[in-house]
């Protein structure tokens, strides 16, 4: 039971910041970031960052892959949000 639970963390901590492509997406598509936060996006992007460090000193693969691919993800939002942000 403890693999599959494992597995099951692993496989959603990878993919839920492939929950940002369609956000990256919309972005590129209208050019415009003026519907979004900047404090929001620049705040989470700064929480992702701090918090990279620990995710990739932990022992737990789950945390690691999910700071790794989490960083890459939002790093391309908060990117975008300030290039169209007029």
């Amino acid at each position: 039971m403890k693999d599959w639970i494992e597995r099951v963390g692993m496989v959603a901590g990878v993919a839920l910041p492939f929950f940002n492509i369609p956000l990256i997406i919309k972005l590129i598509k209208r050019k415009s970031s003026k519907d979004l936060s900047l404090s929001w996006a620049l705040g989470v992007w700064i929480c992702i960052v701090l918090m990279t460090p620990q995710a990739l000193r932990s022992q737990d693969i789950t945390f690691r892959l999910f700071g790794i691919v989490n960083i890459i993800f939002f790093s391309a939002v908060a990117f975008f949000v300030l290039k169209y942000r007029r």
